[in-house]
């Protein structure tokens, strides 16, 4: 193939070089172009017509022509069927070489974990290959060593290095309680951790797993390319019909060169950029998102993004750190806190890890309660030694049953971002406990981010109105809406949606899943529950709000690339075709079919080169 490009122009000092031409020509149309024509039958049989059908009837009518042309005395055009083939296959080695290199970055990230483990077996450490290591093991990790699996540190702290999984350059501080990733380095102090998910359950294993589903996604814009190309091929067809009878007939060309004319134009009008426009730009796209902490989780989420026009936000946890602690006791504080902690022992809402941490504290002596029940939206309810002890909001108690102080004290504490508890006993108040949950360090960098990019935002909570609004004034918020039971959050999202918003929805807990599931674009925090991150169609590695900032930019920039690269597909054809079909030639502007090969190969390469520009693109919080 090679030998017969370099000796193309001089084909007619070569003796014998028809034979020649023919032999070679026939070898690279069986092997090389095989493929193609054989997609075209398929989609002949099926009454269809897709790429390969023009690259197909392209090299078909030069190859055949030339043979009819070799044994009439005519002049031989076996190099156009050659040359529209070979350029055809240098475009899709660019494609596959684009997807090599798409997606084994991100499995190179597998191949970067830990070989062994140093595990506890009985009195003593041993290493083990990885494979055998299990849930529960403990493991001890040493200065410079990479984290062999995912776990929760049990002993010792260090600093680590997490960037190979969420993008961030700076260590990360982890001591005792705090979950670290397999893979990411330990970089100056031994830890003992417990390891908690192992082989393919872990956070580098499912990502990668994630984000190759994404890239085999079907982004909604793909129908608008399948739709072209449908009616594309055979309007190409018909033009490539026409602009042979329009030179021959009406023109008074030969038939050989009115056949070239028609060949230029099927072959110039393949569109093989089109076909490429959408998958590359989103492997590239949902690549580098991964390496930067963000998974998109399918093609339909970019296009989803790109209509946003409102973020909501879940308050806690997700606006706020998530770790609420007990600042103020009104009343005797042993017996509120006895009394509070001894039927919170039995709840799991976060705000009672505050009031058992602080029990526990104070020395309070947990009490047996009885006919534990927990009213949504309100608070629990119990009994002790026969008497019923109630912990939660106002609307838990009847009017009267709190004192004019107690509810003083409690809208004071409010206006200052506090959540209030009543705790009663016998039908009466007898205190409350007020609990701070402080928004996070980069909430309000955040929300000023997202509305400098022309975004409303609004915080949904089940939270008192007056202590909502506090934070919410904090960090920048523009709409609050309280007091919200948890399957309201999903009423007030369709609510949004009815009145013609696009919005996208952050939370983390599994009260947040009906809500993320209702968003137009779900958002879930890599921190939450693992409900909410199978609801979210974009999940944050990191538990931080910039992380919002960078999923929308990214989202954005990847699906303008894919409409930049329909773009540049077909401006290519746009041009390219009446320049092939000769309404130019009078100036000087003509195609010959190994050219418009070239010209169609060089369509694909500018689509693929553009998708892999997404790597440089640059996202600023």
């Amino acid at each position: 193939m090679i030998i017969q490009m370099l000796a193309m122009p001089f084909h007619w000092m070569l003796p014998g070089y028809n034979w020649w031409a023919l032999v070679t020509t026939t070898v690279i149309m069986a092997i090389s172009a095989a493929p193609y024509w054989k997609s075209a039958w398929s989609a002949f049989k099926k009454h269809n017509a897709n790429m390969n059908t023009l690259v197909a009837i392209g090299t078909a009518v030069a190859y055949f022509y030339s043979i009819f042309a070799m044994f009439t005395g005519r002049a031989v055009y076996f190099e156009s069927a050659a040359f529209v083939t070979i350029f055809v296959l240098l475009g899709d080695a660019m494609e596959e070489k684009m997807h090599h290199s798409a997606s084994d970055a991100l499995s190179k990230l597998l191949s970067m974990q830990a070989k062994e483990a140093e595990v506890k077996r009985g009195e003593a450490f041993i290493k083990l290959p990885l494979d055998q290591v299990q849930v529960g093991d403990l493991i001890r990790v040493k200065p410079g060593e990479k984290i062999p699996v995912d776990g929760q540190v049990v002993s010792g702290s260090t600093n680590v290095d997490e960037s190979m999984v969420t993008g961030e350059s700076l260590p990360v501080t982890k001591k005792v309680g705090d979950n670290v990733v397999g893979t990411t380095i330990n970089t100056n102090g031994t830890i003992l951790l417990r390891a908690t998910k192992v082989g393919k359950d872990t956070m580098l294993a499912q990502i990668v797993e994630m984000v190759r589903k994404a890239q085999t996604s079907h982004a909604p814009i793909q129908n608008l390319t399948d739709q072209i190309s449908h009616i594309f091929v055979p309007a190409v067809l018909i033009i490539a019909i026409l602009t042979f009878v329009i030179w021959y007939v009406f023109l008074g060309s030969t038939p050989v060169e009115a056949m070239l004319f028609a060949v230029s134009v099927v072959v110039i009008a393949c569109p093989c950029a089109l076909g490429l426009a959408t998958p590359t730009a989103l492997m590239v796209g949902t690549s580098r998102s991964a390496k930067m902490g963000v998974l998109i989780k399918n093609g339909e989420v970019l296009q989803e993004v790109s209509r946003l026009d409102t973020i909501v936000f879940d308050k806690t946890g997700t606006i706020t750190v998530g770790k609420p602690e007990v600042t103020d006791v009104i009343g005797d504080q042993r017996t509120i806190l006895t009394l509070a902690a001894s039927l919170e022992q039995n709840s799991e809402h976060p705000l009672a890890s505050a009031i058992l941490q602080k029990a526990k504290e104070v020395g309070s002596k947990l009490e047996d309660i009885s006919n534990f029940s927990a009213i949504e939206g309100k608070g629990i309810t119990g009994s002790l030694a026969g008497q019923a002890v109630r912990v939660g909001s106002q609307k838990l108690f009847e009017s009267g049953e709190i004192s004019p102080y107690l509810l003083q004290k409690a809208h004071k504490l409010q206006a200052e971002a506090k959540t209030v508890i009543f705790v009663g006993l016998a039908g009466q108040a007898l205190g409350l406990i007020a609990i701070q949950d402080q928004p996070k360090a980069t909430a309000k960098q955040a929300i000023f981010s997202l509305k400098n990019r022309g975004f409303r935002t609004v915080m949904l909570t089940g939270d008192n109105q007056q202590v909502a609004q506090a934070i919410a004034d904090e960090v920048g918020i523009d709409q609050v809406i309280a007091e919200l039971l948890p399957n309201q959050k999903a009423e007030q999202l369709q609510q949004l949606q009815h009145d013609g918003h696009k919005l996208a929805f952050v939370g983390d807990g599994i009260n947040d899943a009906p809500a993320l599931s209702t968003a137009d674009v779900g958002i879930a925090m890599g921190s939450g529950t693992d409900v909410a991150i199978e609801a979210g169609g974009i999940v944050l590695i990191q538990n931080d709000l910039l992380g919002v900032v960078k999923a929308i930019d990214l989202a954005k920039k990847t699906f303008n690339r894919i409409k930049l690269n329909l773009f540049w597909a077909l401006i290519y054809n746009t041009i390219g075709i009446p320049i092939a079909a000769g309404l130019f030639i009078k100036f000087g502007l003509q195609l010959s079919p190994e050219f418009a090969g070239l010209a169609m190969a060089f369509s694909s390469v500018s689509v693929v080169t553009s998708s892999l520009l997404l790597n440089k693109t640059k996202i600023v919080s």
